[in-house]
């Protein structure tokens, strides 16, 4: 999750910290510019090399390479006072560096429950949510005293991207009101939901926007058939210029998962200052609880679904304070500069 990484480590830099994220080349768009933190693209330079199209080499070349990387980390974390992990594999608990105090953050303890044995070995971890510190207590027997629980940031920089893209020209020229369901398509994220639920909703525009992972597309095109409203399907990885103007032009974003422990859909969302509806599940409810920035819905429930959408379209007014809630939690509890804060505290707390 590289725009994690490099927003979490311009914060801590911006707060006087010396930063060195050791990293893999990015492959799906530009990096940021002016960083503040200095950038060491340490792991797999072979599998790197291969195009987007190329996953089958690419993954066989980072198997290879993965211990190599992890041999070489070894050597960098000599100078520093905390090494924190982001992305751990599966039997990595071998691999890593004697560099004590060390950090681990989950960042999805539902969908990296193979990785989180390792997190035994750590002298501390970070979760998103207080949803996730249980599971991660309960699943993978982490001593509650050593996880700490900090809120993924708001992608705030989206909203000056440099080289921002517009819209495609068809999607550019929709006039009535547009729902928003991003991400990868996958099927816990139960799109076949919102599209049976779609069904039900009229005068709008339904926008799937995402790359199919795991799931056979035609029954979903066949779902959408079904509906009054139109669905557009975009089933490509998006570069980063291109995210913002989807956001900008949704009038409801629509987060339907069946399982989650958080989401970075949602803290775009956040960032543009978007209503939110999503379904009464992990993370998603303790966003809408803590900030009000959202409305919940049961999971698994087409019709309640369909209703909420009809309502928060017909309901301007609703709409806005939705979206001024979600603003308010970017600039408050999910701003980089509070996840930094609170990150620097945990630091300074392992190393004493």
């Amino acid at each position: 999750m590289t725009p994690y990484d490099h927003a979490l480590a311009a914060a801590l830099a911006r707060r006087g910290a010396h930063v060195e994220l050791l990293t893999s080349r990015f492959l799906y768009g530009p990096l940021p510019a002016e960083r503040g933190y200095a950038l060491t693209e340490l792991f797999y330079p072979l599998a790197t090399r291969f195009g987007l199209d190329a996953r089958r080499r690419r993954r066989v070349a980072k198997a290879l390479e993965h211990p190599l990387g992890m041999l070489a980390l070894r050597k960098r974390l000599d100078e520093a006072d905390v090494a924190h992990y982001q992305w751990l594999r599966a039997g990595d608990a071998a691999l890593i560096a004697p560099k004590r105090p060390r950090v681990m953050t989950v960042h999805n303890v539902l969908r990296r429950s193979g990785a989180t044995g390792t997190a035994r070995k750590m002298d501390a971890v970070v979760v998103h949510t207080r949803h996730g510190a249980r599971e991660l207590t309960e699943r993978v027997g982490v001593s509650p005293e050593r996880i700490r629980v900090i809120p993924h940031g708001a992608f705030e920089h989206l909203l000056s991207l440099p080289g921002e893209r517009p819209l495609p020209s068809e999607l550019a020229e929709v006039d009535g009101p547009v729902i928003l369901c991003f991400g990868t398509v996958r099927p816990y994220k139960g799109i076949d939901v919102l599209l049976r639920a779609f069904a039900a909703v009229e005068g709008a525009e339904l926008w799937i926007v995402g790359r199919p992972l795991d799931t056979p597309i035609e029954p979903l095109h066949q779902l959408a058939r079904a509906a009054r409203g139109r669905v557009r399907f975009v089933t490509r990885y998006l570069a980063e210029p291109e995210v913002p103007a989807f956001f900008r032009r949704a009038d409801l974003v629509v987060l339907p998962h069946r399982e989650v422990d958080q989401s970075g859909v949602l803290n775009v969302a956040l960032a543009f200052g978007k209503p939110i509806l999503m379904t009464a599940i992990g993370g998603f409810e303790e966003v809408t609880r803590d900030t009000g920035a959202g409305r919940l819905v049961a999971p698994e429930d087409p019709e309640a679904l369909a209703g909420a959408i009809g309502e928060l379209l017909a309901d301007a007014g609703a709409r806005e304070r939705l979206g001024a809630a979600a603003r308010a939690a970017a600039e408050g509890p999910y701003s980089w500069d509070e996840v930094a804060r609170r990150t620097l505290e945990l630091y300074e707390e392992l190393t004493g």
